[in-house]
């Protein structure tokens, strides 16, 4: 699964939130981070290096900090000139079809702002309908969005819970089952470097591991049980 990340943000040295996660992303999987203002604040979009970029990946994300409930505008400006019709959509336009496509976005108002009675009436949900729209038109599934909420308030525990998510949401597989969820955190236990780690953190790194794997046996051990059951 090769992943786009195409991140918009026109301060995003800046922004303590994209920075944490952009440094979480593993060097070793097939991710590609691809900032917008970083190419084409003073210069016009290159779309058939774009369109070549996108068509090589499996897995599309837009990720943004929310402006007046969408994308900052040279996001809004890509998808114009980028998505052009025989590319993303027409009699000719599959580059797009059969591709995965998720936001992350990132969001200064709490969570409970965002629904029917709240300060902002509107659900996350509702508010991204144009790219689920976007996403429908091209051939695209849509995957749930990733939205972080309050970032700056957050403790360090909160945003560590955040951090693995984020991988997993970006590097794991997107059926998101328990099964596929213990999948790949046993999978990034395991290509953890143990000689980078602190005296005493190698063992439990492998309590961690072993654990994981029991709970697994306890659970297929009760789904074989209950199965003879019914």
């Amino acid at each position: 699964m090769k992943t786009l990340i195409i991140i918009s943000h026109p301060e995003i040295k800046e922004s303590s939130s994209q920075q944490y996660l952009l440094h979480s992303i593993p060097d070793d999987h097939d991710v590609t981070i691809h900032h917008l203002e970083e190419l084409y604040s003073d210069a016009p979009i290159d779309v058939v290096a774009e369109q070549k970029l996108v068509a090589a990946h499996d897995r599309i994300i837009f990720q943004f900090p929310l402006y007046w409930y969408s994308s900052p505008a040279l996001l809004k400006q890509w998808q114009d000139e980028v998505l052009t019709d025989d590319f993303a959509y027409g009699k000719k336009g599959t580059q797009l079809q059969n591709k995965e496509f998720a936001l992350v976005l990132l969001i200064g108002a709490a969570k409970s702002d965002y629904q029917a009675g709240g300060k902002e009436l509107f659900s996350m949900d509702e508010l991204t309908k144009p790219f689920q729209a976007m996403a429908h038109k091209t051939g695209m599934t849509f995957l749930k969005t990733f939205s972080i909420y309050q970032f700056v308030y957050m403790t360090e525990q909160e945003k560590m819970t955040v951090l693995i998510d984020y991988q997993l949401f970006v590097t794991g597989d997107s059926e998101q089952s328990l099964l596929s969820r213990e999948t790949w955190l046993l999978n990034q236990l395991e290509k953890t470097n143990t000689t980078t780690l602190g005296i005493g953190n190698e063992e439990i790194v492998q309590h961690v591991i072993e654990m994981i794997e029991e709970n697994r046996e306890t659970i297929d051990d009760l789904k074989i049980l209950l199965d003879d059951m019914n």
